[in-house]
């Protein structure tokens, strides 16, 4: 599928929005200020004035309005694009946010209900740009109604692989000794094979994981696995504000971890309350009295303490 971006003046912005009047749909992402679906093609205009092709036509309908830009080799979301940076993992190289980069994160570590979810994204660097318009951001400064919105943007134009670990097995795997860090290091190893395998014969100039365990300890949990990836691979924490690819890697698995506890929701009859606090204990008490311990398993994170908490709880109600 190819994606053309151009930087358009407000005269031909108009001129654009004027000539597929007939095919426009309503898009809510971010940024957004005009959008035309044709049947090949894909048209969204953004407010900082780029407008992107996307589809078998973009090449076609691009052409109309002028030469593809070719995307800035250095984002302008990122402070830190030129130089050298050293967080608390490896050091960078100078320019790595322009780089085409591979990313992984995960989400619902701390979460009692819902899964563990993980994410890969392959950004190269001519969709650094598009991506940061398509509202891209460190997912912490987003809320979980943006992401929704941003994530199937992100799947249509990356090649990205999202997996989601549900509770049932997580308990399995959990009750096998592995643990979280192990499971967390299986999964990441997982997501970037398969994205690795997406895209053949290209290869990133880097892998960036966000660290949530030091090199050797990440490479010990998977010592058994039978394919591990290491070429170029780099750990940083806050990653997803090194490389608009972590960043997007983040979303996606915010994205899987809300539609999964959206699902387990559906099964309890209430909406399911996320982290691990006190409210969570009683809603957790709540499911054991009124639809059995099985139940409450099949949708949580047993080994946490929220479960002996919500054991108190239900016996001093019974």
């Amino acid at each position: 599928m190819s994606n053309i971006v151009l930087q358009l003046s407000s005269e031909v912005q108009n001129q654009v929005r004027s000539y597929y009047a007939s095919s426009r749909v309503e898009r809510n992402a971010p940024g957004v200020i005009f959008a035309a679906k044709l049947p090949d093609t894909a048209i969204t205009i953004y407010k900082s004035g780029k407008v992107m092709f996307q589809g078998g036509g973009a090449t076609r309908e691009a052409g109309r309005w002028g030469e593809a830009g070719t995307t800035s080799s250095q984002s302008t979301s990122s402070t830190n694009a030129n130089k050298s940076i050293k967080t608390k993992g490896d050091t960078l190289p100078e320019n790595f946010a322009a780089m085409s980069v591979l990313g992984s994160d995960e989400t619902g570590t701390g979460d009692y209900f819902g899964p563990v979810t993980v994410a890969a994204v392959y950004v190269p660097k001519i969709k650094i740009e598009l991506l940061y318009e398509l509202g891209v951001k460190d997912s912490k400064m987003l809320n979980d109604q943006i992401m929704l919105k941003i994530a199937p943007d992100i799947m249509s134009v990356c090649s990205h692989s999202i997996l989601t670990l549900r509770n049932d097995k997580y308990n399995a795997i959990q009750a096998k000794g592995y643990s979280q860090g192990k499971i967390k290091a299986m999964l990441h190893n997982q997501a970037l094979k398969l994205v690795l395998s997406k895209i053949e014969p290209e290869k990133p100039e880097f892998i960036l994981i966000d660290q949530f365990a030091e090199r050797n300890i990440y490479y010990n949990h998977i010592k058994n696995e039978k394919e591990i990836v290491r070429e170029s691979v780099l750990f940083s924490t806050k990653a997803e504000q090194l490389h608009a690819a972590v960043a997007a890697a983040s979303i996606l698995a915010r994205y899987a971890f809300l539609k999964e506890m959206d699902r387990l929701s559906k099964t309890v009859g209430m909406n399911l309350q996320k982290g691990a606090s006190g409210k969570v204990d009683e809603m957790a008490a709540r499911i054991w009295l009124e639809q059995g311990e099985e139940k409450l398993k099949s949708i949580s994170k047993w080994h946490f303490a929220n479960t002996e908490k919500a054991r108190k709880l239900v016996n001093k109600k019974k």
